[in-house]
């Protein structure tokens, strides 16, 4: 791929999780480390600012190293989650509603398995 592409989907999914910290159910960092992966490959200025960002910073560079994700960020996930399936159960058909917290449990579950970061 160009590098302009990578440097393209880097500030996408940063200005796509930067959204998901205003928007309820929508993810903010799997955006961000995506942004980071492809930064990595496209824009070694953003990479660098993403790296030494202090709130994404921390994640980004436990991801990286260790394929590592924080209790906290495990637990604000999944609490996450809950709320949107709540909100899903209230607002939406029965169907759309079973699919999307299958969906949301299948993450949950891959999200606990991963590795604790070692500091």
């Amino acid at each position: 791929m160009p590098r302009w592409a990578w440097w393209l989907l880097a500030y996408v999914s940063l200005g796509i999780g930067i959204v998901g910290i205003f928007v309820p159910g929508l993810p903010t960092t799997v955006f961000v480390l995506i942004s980071a992966w492809a930064a990595a490959r496209g824009s070694e200025r953003l990479h660098s600012w993403l790296l030494s960002h202090p709130r994404f910073g921390p994640a980004i560079r436990d991801w990286q190293a260790q394929g590592a994700v924080s209790r906290r960020a495990k637990w604000m996930a999944s609490i996450t989650m809950t709320l949107c399936a709540a909100i899903l159960l209230w607002f939406s058909r029965p169907w759309i509603a079973a699919f999307a917290i299958a969906c949301m449990a299948a993450v949950a579950t891959w999200l606990w398995l991963r590795p604790e970061p070692r500091r």
